[in-house]
């Protein structure tokens, strides 16, 4: 039997049979879900070499539709400028669908996709163009960004880009920062070069007419201020710069994901350990993120008057109630902003 539609055998429709099955609840995100297009997979690659081709391709799926960015326009001076929208993203949800090397490779080849970019304006305009334009929208900049594992992925793709691309970057624009933007750029920062650092310049309410010294009109989307649309007349010409958004459950391929910890207590049955912060001055973000092995564990916030000084739940200010995790099941994050200085306490 050749294998194809209306030629199997016994054997061969029940692989195909069993295949569909075990690939159901990714089926609908696959280019096709016909049995031709499956069977092909079955006559070339074994079902678990497929399986694993299915999970790939949805990985590179979900990156290309919820990861935030695109090329649009290019400055007065020829240089292309790429967009990264922030607040849309949905740094949880990317990293349960896709791996940190999937959002590695998708950088990559987005600098490339640069790269040749001002290779072809060096043609154009027949002068060397050699760096790019950056612009941030940091509107909707949140704690759910500032999350351990896509912090330490996106300082491995800024170290990448500083290692590969040297003097790629001719100026970076934040626009729309919102008062969390210090405490997320101080995440980062290490991983930049200071000349680099150099060239990140944090705009106000005037934004708009700040880039338009830089970024003629008709290369600046309408939304941004200037009179760039797409064809169907959209001002944030979404067929070039992604928003992204929340990623779907169905594209999850793993529960959690493992971070790792700066450090691990034994905890005995029926004790209790005491981590203490100072906190400095108001509007201090204030994070945790914790795992237990082998059973649930207690945690709360509390505050108090002075550091080092040994004192009881009860006796201390409740900040955030204890109350029993399921940690050694899924991993526990969660912050808060700090109202006023003091020492806050886990316990």
């Amino acid at each position: 039997m050749s294998g194809r539609v209306g030629d199997l055998s016994p054997k061969q429709a029940e692989a195909l049979e069993e295949f569909r099955e075990r690939i159901q609840d990714v089926l609908p995100l696959l280019p096709a879900q016909h049995d031709h297009f499956l069977l092909r997979w079955l006559r070339g690659k074994s079902v678990t070499m497929v399986l694993i081709v299915c999970f790939h391709c949805i990985c590179v799926q979900v990156i290309e539709k919820y990861l935030s960015g695109g090329m649009c326009g290019f400055d007065r001076e020829g240089s292309p400028i790429w967009w990264d929208v922030i607040g849309p993203v949905d740094p949880k949800g990317l990293f349960l669908s896709a791996s940190k090397q999937d959002f590695i490779k998708s950088k990559i080849r987005d600098c490339e996709m640069l790269q040749k970019e001002c290779d072809l304006q060096s043609e154009r305009l027949g002068r060397h163009v050699e760096a790019i334009t950056m612009i941030y929208d940091c509107e909707g900049l949140g704690l759910k960004h500032l999350w351990k594992p896509a912090i330490e992925t996106y300082g491995e793709i800024l170290t990448m880009f500083e290692d590969n691309y040297p003097e790629g970057l001719k100026r970076l624009f934040v626009i729309k920062a919102p008062k969390l933007f210090p405490v997320a750029y101080n995440l980062v920062k290490h991983f930049l070069s200071e000349i680099t650092r150099n060239k990140i310049i944090v705009l106000g309410a005037n934004w708009q007419e700040v880039l338009l010294n830089y970024i003629d009109p008709e290369q600046l989307p309408a939304a941004y201020g200037g009179k760039l649309t797409d064809p169907d007349g959209d001002s944030r010409c979404r067929t070039k710069i992604h928003y992204a958004g929340t990623v779907p459950t169905s594209y999850y391929v793993r529960e959690s994901v493992k971070v790792d910890y700066e450090q691990c207590l034994t905890v005995s049955r029926g004790s209790s350990q005491q981590l203490e912060y100072e906190i400095l001055f108001p509007g201090c973000v204030l994070r945790w993120q914790f795992s237990s092995d082998g059973a649930d564990i207690g945690f709360g916030v509390f505050m108090k008057g002075k550091i080092g000084e040994r004192q009881n739940a009860g006796q201390m200010q409740e900040v955030v109630p204890s109350q029993r995790y399921n940690a050694h099941l899924v991993p526990e994050d969660g912050s808060l902003t700090c109202s006023e200085p003091g020492v806050c306490e886990y316990t």
